[in-house]
């Protein structure tokens, strides 16, 4: 295999991780847990979501290696998976400012 091809299963996989990605209450969730550790009472308060929804969202961000969690007392906190989370928020975002620059650039052409 040439080097930069992928097999069936790694662009299924891909295609996987891209979807669950896609998701906005997922999103939001990650956006939420990236501020900080919380619980899922902080996430139902904060984003107004039924307690059944996030718990089944986070079981798939759990899963796909995105949030942990740990017990603190009788709650269990939630936290986004730092460096991973981290640099794929600053992936998307940077690309979403080159296509805003470019736009901008386009704009002040014409």
């Amino acid at each position: 295999m040439a080097q930069g091809t992928l097999t069936p299963e790694a662009l299924e996989e891909i295609s996987q991780f891209f979807r669950l990605l896609a998701e906005p209450t997922r999103l939001q969730l990650l956006c939420q847990l990236r501020q900080g550790p919380m619980d899922v009472a902080s996430l139902i308060q904060a984003t107004g979501f039924s307690q059944s929804h996030i718990s089944r969202q986070l079981g798939q961000l759990q899963r796909a290696g995105l949030v942990t969690s740990e017990r603190d007392g009788v709650r269990l906190l939630y936290r986004a998976e730092g460096a991973l989370v981290d640099d794929l928020c600053l992936l998307v975002q940077t690309r979403l400012r080159q296509r805003l620059e470019a736009q901008l650039q386009h704009l002040a052409v014409s």
